[in-house]
Formats: C-alpha cells, structure tokens, sequence
C-alpha cells in the first residue's frame, strides 16, 4: 500500500511514491531508536554538540538539494524554501552552542544546609509527527534541542513529504548520530498510535491541525505518555496607530503571504483603528491585488500554489461562504487549480463561520474597531492563541495591550521576526508547548533533584 507521495501542487504531476511501512519495519525502527537512546545518552554533551553542529553544517551544504525537494512537495516558492533550510540550520547550530546550558545543572538555594541541583537527563526515544507546510524547519525545532539533551528520534513526516523525510534520516546520519539516533517512519495513523502506546516510546510531538492535536493527545494520554502539541492559529494584526502606513501594510502582506498563506502563526485578522481602517484597507487590498500567484520554481516568486488542490478546494469553500453569510469581498476569491489569488473579506460578523476560522492560505479579514479595548475584545474572541502583532507608536499602549492579549507570542511594531533563541507556541486551541529557544529542551527531560546533605 503506497500512502506517501510527492504531488507537485503547481503541475498536479505525481513525482515519487514510497511505500507505507510494514508493521515489523515500525517495530525495527522503534527498537533501534530505543538502543540508540543508551548510547546516545551515555554520550557527553560536548560530543552531542559536536555532531548536532555537523547536522546544521550538512543542512547548509545540501541546502539547494534540499531546497528543490520542499518545492516539488508543497511549492514554497524557491527563495523561501532556501530560507527556510537556512532557518533549520540556525536553529539546529543554537542547540550545539548552548549545549552547556541545554544540559547543565540548575543550583537551587537550600533552606538548611548542603545542596541541591536540578539535573536535566534524557528520557530516551520520542516520536514527533511533523506537517508539510515546514518540512525542513519543522523538523529542527524538535530534533535540535531534544538530541542535545540525550534523546533520540522516530520522525514521521506529513504523507506528502516523504522525499524530505529520506532526505533528512540521511543527512542526520551522515552527520554522525549512532544508528537509530533519528529514524524516519512512513506510518500509517493506526502505526502511529502504536508507536505512542509502546513502552519503549517516552513522549510525543505533534504539530498540526487540532484535529491531529487532539487524536494523538488521546493516544498519549491513555498510555501516560507527555505530549507536545503545536496546532493552528488566526493571529490578529492590530493596527491602532503609526507613523508610517505604507510601511505597516506591506508588513501586513508580509505577514499573510508568507509561505503562500500557510503558517500557524501568520497574520489572518487585521484589526484596525476607525482613523486609519479606510487608508489602511485601500492600501492593503491594492498590494495584495497586484500579486499573483507564480511558478515556484522561479527566484522572483513571491507567492506560488497552495499544497495541494484539497487544500485550495477548502480555503475556496471557507472564502464562498463567508460571502454567501453576508461578508464583503475586497479583492481575490478565485483560484486556478492549486494557485489561490489573494483574498480580503471585510463586513464579517461573529455569526458567519468564517469569523471562527483559521484561513491556511493568502486570505485575510479585515476588522473596523473604535478603539484598543475593541481591538482586543476581538483579537481575544477566538478558540485559537498563538501569536499576534501590534502596531503603535505609543509604548504605554504596547504594554498594555502586550498584556491583554490571550496568546503565547506578541510581536510589537515588526513582523516575520522568529528567531531560534525565541521560544515559539502558543495556548488555548493553539498548542501546550514551547518550540525553540531554551525552553524547547524542557519538553522531554528529566527534571531530576539531586540533593546532598
């Protein structure tokens, strides 16, 4: 049974298919990522990093190769999927350098006499199902800081990136992992399941969708297992005040079209100001309107295709009947195949389905509001929590504003500014974990005490 294929989203043409595993291919790639946990524990820090370091080197040097593979799987424009290979590096390089800070000891202040420490140690094999919309990037956030903590992977990849799934248990075991360290699985879901229930298996990632969220978290929490999930978003951009609008809108479309529209943490909901809502919108519908959406192959690209025709086919649905319940449509709403033009609703009230809905693709809503408590009032009423940008020229009010908002990231007069030392994730539907800086190796680790007297 082949359920793992490469679709060119911008031909429809079937590239490559790898065949699902086996259920004795699971079992193998489990236990030897549960041998490789001893070793790799036993391993010191310092030599841990040296190979996770090699692993960031092996992303840079295979980058164009690499690069070419996430196009054909998911039409990230080519220049985009160069930067994200380029990402995954830094974020893997960040876990070699701070591997003294990773893996060492926190010294507590004891209330009598000796000392106690708290000792991070490995749990030892994890599990991390991964989406395509990041093939390489995804992957770095947990396999960077958990190998450097001592744990070792089984990595499933979304079923059509399963060409940057080979490509990836390659180069992590040319870069100098112990066999088992990182092992690819072409799983079914059911195959999934099992890999969370065995007792050789100590934890789980998931990023996704919250319906994927909430399957595997059921799945974990039957067997006991910690799991880390990191789901979908509406991020709100609110704009109350500025000196410069032109240059807020083209962070605005930044912010949308940014992997053709389909990242969690893109800018879905554009709240804006009643003094600037008329100049803002015009400004923004005119630039999003003069992008069309290109071959990916071609280094001007801008904005390419969407993932797949299922994934056009949803957001058209999503975009008709927001229409169909009353919204406006500015600009967009029509598709050629897999290629979305971008879209702008306004007029949208909470009665339309739209208003609760995460739009994985190069469309938008835009938001009149009177004033900053209106603007929260609507940035907060969504089931989502994930990240959100603020623009205003008045610090008191970032502050504040910073503070009210129910989300696990706030970006303050910038966008696209995600870096690996910056923790990323979210809370309500959005996830319960963090991803990337130190806090990303505090998922899966033992927080073990150690005091003497």
């Amino acid at each position: 049974m082949t359920e793992y294929a490469v679709v060119n989203p911008a031909t429809g043409k079937t590239e490559a298919t790898f065949d699902t595993f086996t259920d004795a291919q699971i079992e193998d790639a489990v236990a030897r990522a549960a041998a490789a946990a001893v070793t790799w524990a036993a391993t010191s820090p310092a030599d841990r990093a040296a190979v996770i370091r090699r692993i960031a080197e092996l992303h840079r040097e295979r980058r164009d190769e690499f690069a070419a593979i996430i196009v054909r799987e998911m039409g990230k424009p080519i220049a985009a999927a160069e930067g994200e290979v380029d990402f995954a590096a830094d974020i893997i390089e960040y876990n070699a350098d701070n591997f003294d800070k990773i893996t060492g000891d926190q010294p507590l202040d004891i209330l009598g006499e000796g000392t106690g420490v708290v000792r991070r140690a490995p749990l030892g094999a994890l599990l991390g199902i991964m989406p395509w919309n990041f093939p390489a990037y995804q992957v770095a956030r947990f396999a960077g800081p958990n190998l450097a903590v001592g744990n070792t992977i089984i990595l499933k990849h979304a079923s059509q990136c399963p060409e940057s799934a080979a490509f990836l248990e390659k180069l992590y075991r040319d870069a100098g992992l112990p066999d088992g360290g990182y092992v690819n699985v072409y799983a079914t879901n059911d195959q999934a399941a099992t890999i969370i229930a065995d007792r050789r298996v100590h934890g789980v990632s998931v990023t996704g969708s919250e319906r994927a969220g909430a399957a595997v978290a059921e799945v974990a929490g039957r067997n006991l297992k910690k799991v880390a999930l990191e789901l979908g978003g509406s991020d709100p951009f609110i704009v109350l005040s500025t000196d410069d609008l032109d240059a807020v809108v083209q962070s605005a479309v930044d912010a949308r079209l940014d992997n053709n529209g389909q990242s969690c943490n893109g800018a879905k909901r554009f709240i804006i100001i009643d003094g600037l809502y008329e100049e803002f919108t015009a400004k923004f519908v005119a630039a999003l309107a003069a992008v069309s959406a290109e071959d990916p192959t071609s280094p001007d690209t801008v904005l390419g295709p969407l993932s797949s025709l299922v994934a056009a086919e949803r957001l058209q649905e999503q975009v008709d009947t927001a229409v169909a319940q009353g919204a406006t449509l500015l600009t967009g709403g029509t598709r050629e195949g897999t290629f979305f033009a971008p879209t702008v609703l306004a007029d949208v009230t909470s009665s339309m389905d739209v208003y609760s809905e995460e739009l994985f693709g190069p469309a938008g809503v835009v938001y009149r509001v009177a004033d900053e408590d209106a603007a929260v009032a609507i940035a907060n009423d969504t089931s989502f929590g994930l990240g959100s940008y603020v623009f205003t020229t008045d610090a008191a009010q970032a502050e504040r504003v910073a503070n009210s908002l129910e989300v696990g990231m706030v970006y303050v007069n910038l966008v696209l500014a995600d870096s690996p030392e910056l923790p990323f994730g979210g809370v309500k539907r959005s996830g319960t974990s963090r991803e990337m800086g130190l806090l990303a190796a505090d998922e899966f680790v033992n927080k073990k005490l150690v005091r003497k007297a």
